[in-house]
């Protein structure tokens, strides 16, 4: 009976490709979750506070987060377990998907506080409006009795 024997270096090799492999499709499926340009781009709102909830929408990141960690927990154990001939594209790419991460979690914040920001200002310009044109009103008025 033959027994088949892998060599350490053939299965090591092997693990090294797997690990890559996960490390790539965590990377791709990051990228899948990211908004697209034209998502965060374009509107059809009526007003500025319909555009700040189409673009915190848009914001979104899915499941983006999540696959980042995997590829770099992945990555990770890739390179302490020198396991990558050159790793260096996928280092570049989690990095660059990082970044993204990163700005995109800024301007949501920022939006966040526009959105709640925007509806205060415009009723204190209402307000604001509206003690204007009472204010008027009585200038006419006292302007008209004064006649």
């Amino acid at each position: 009976m033959s027994q088949a024997t892998f060599d350490d270096d053939e299965l090591f090799g092997e693990a090294a490709a797997e690990t890559r492999a996960d490390v790539e499709q965590h990377l791709s499926a990051a990228r899948e979750e990211l908004p697209t340009a034209d998502a965060v781009w374009a509107t059809d709102a009526d007003n500025i506070l319909g555009v700040l909830n189409g673009l915190k929408s848009a914001l979104d990141t899915g499941e983006a987060d999540d696959h980042l960690r995997q590829a770099k927990k992945w990555y990770t154990l890739g390179e302490r377990a020198d396991a990558f001939e050159d790793a260096a594209d996928l280092a570049a790419e989690i990095e660059t998907i990082e970044e993204v991460l990163t700005t995109l979690a800024a301007v949501h914040d920022d939006v966040g506080e526009l959105t709640g920001t925007v509806p205060q200002l415009r009723s204190s310009l209402q307000d604001a409006h509206e003690a204007a044109t009472a204010d008027d009103a009585d200038s006419d008025a006292d302007a008209a009795a004064d006649d």
